[in-house]
């Protein structure tokens, strides 16, 4: 069973490095939680080192110029790594093609920004879906608008045998209070369909496996000292658990309503919600302070 804390320094000198979650955690897309910000201020103040560890469709940069613009002070974390930098790295190696049908915000084609790390990386041509070899998807067209309005594009592309580079698996995001779609469900919807999806963010390794190198870019340490800390439990939770990495749930980001969070999670209704998700984080708590 989850045990409730009140405040991050209840169980943070057990940790000496936190993979930490920001959309829900940290801010709400338009503005910083206090809260957040100061205890990951002093959790780093005490030595601790704090990886952003984000399902963001875009670079590393780019995620830290939006924080800037938002108001996160840039000394309550060390490093960043973003889904968009995973899957940025598979594109660059061919994983969906050369040419490719783009579904995205025009905001995100810095996923398009050239790669260095990578040896000879094959060169992307963004073309329409009839000319795609595969598909890159760092998000809907529009937000607010029910996925399945691009089910017939999806059906194409399934039927031409094409992969799906999912850059977010996040299913919904909330910004402020309104709630929005994220490349997560398009790439659900295109392997129900019965189409190829590759997932490069949260839960799956390959953002973990490159949160651990840009950890160790700082400092050694082992699993046993990374704290995970997220609000989503099918991405953030999930991960940890398939990681084996200690987590805390925020329980009143996107799970708010079911788990009756107010200041605090209502315990009963916590466990209501973990039991049908088949999670147990070792740790839950409101709001991260």
């Amino acid at each position: 069973m989850t045990q409730i804390i009140t405040h991050l320094h209840e169980i943070s000198d057990q940790y000496k490095a936190l993979f930490v979650d920001l959309w829900g955690c940290v801010h709400n897309g338009k503005t910083p939680f206090p809260g957040a910000v100061d205890a990951l201020m002093a959790y780093r103040e005490r030595g601790g080192i704090v990886v952003l560890l984000t399902n963001a469709p875009r670079h590393r940069h780019s995620v830290a110029e939006q924080l800037a613009q938002i108001g996160v002070p840039e000394d309550c974390w060390d490093t960043i790594t973003t889904s968009g930098d995973s899957a940025r790295a598979a594109m660059y190696q061919g994983a969906v093609g050369e040419k490719v049908y783009f579904i995205g915000d025009t905001n995100d084609q810095s996923f398009f920004d050239p790669l260095k790390i990578i040896e000879n990386p094959v060169s992307i041509t963004q073309v329409p879906l009839e000319e795609a070899e595969g598909i890159v998807c760092t998000g809907p067209f529009d937000v607010h608008a029910d996925p399945s309005e691009l089910r017939p594009q999806l059906l194409y592309a399934k039927q031409k045998g094409m992969k799906f580079l999912c850059a977010n698996p996040d299913i919904v995001v909330d910004r402020g209070e309104t709630r929005e779609w994220c490349a997560g469900a398009l790439a659900a919807l295109y392997t129900e369909m019965g189409g190829e999806s590759l997932y490069f963010g949260k839960p799956h390794p390959p953002i973990y496996d490159l949160a651990r190198k840009r950890l160790a870019q700082i400092a050694d340490i082992s699993d046993d000292r990374i704290l995970c800390i997220g609000d989503g439990l099918g991405t953030d939770v999930s991960g940890a658990g398939g990681e084996s990495l200690d987590c805390l749930f925020i329980t009143g980001g996107l799970a708010a309503a079911e788990t009756g969070t107010i200041e605090q999670p209502d315990p009963e209704k916590l466990n209501a919600v973990l039991e049908a998700a088949q999670q147990n984080p070792r740790y839950s708590i409101g709001f991260l302070r």
